[in-house]
């Protein structure tokens, strides 16, 4: 059981740490104009998919997903959504703050995290009997 619960916080970190990537990878979309709504998807399609700051960090949280799906399978799914998107959560604030992207984390974004952390092991502990 606890190797499956490490399958959920790799989740957590590669979901999480990415997300803050994934935004900076997007930026100049909104510059990305088109004369038809079809023509607009497609070259926002193409500005994504032609900006390895995006790609990179989608895969890496798309790898992410297969390890949720792998998680999922044999942890309940009760445990598995709240754990892994909870940790996403507190992972995102960390690696945003960290990169910058983000505001720094103050003593309530902080304190948000531990509690993120001690809620998520008490559930793993609760289900793991």
């Amino acid at each position: 059981m606890w190797t499956y619960l490490g399958l959920l916080l790799l989740t957590g970190v590669l979901w999480g740490c990415t997300n803050p990537f994934i935004r900076q990878g997007t930026r100049g979309l909104r510059k990305v104009k088109a004369d038809t709504t079809f023509g607009q998807a497609c070259a926002e399609i193409t500005f994504l998919l032609g900006n390895w700051r995006y790609v990179l960090p989608w895969l890496v949280n798309q790898v992410g997903s297969l390890v949720y799906l792998v998680a999922v399978q044999r942890v309940p799914l009760s445990l598995a959504v709240p754990a892994a998107n909870s940790l996403a959560f507190a992972f995102t604030a960390v690696t945003g703050a960290a990169v910058g992207s983000e505001q720094p984390l103050d003593s309530g974004s902080i304190l948000g995290i531990v509690f993120i952390g001690v809620g998520t092991a008490l559930c793993c502990w609760d289900k793991a009997d």
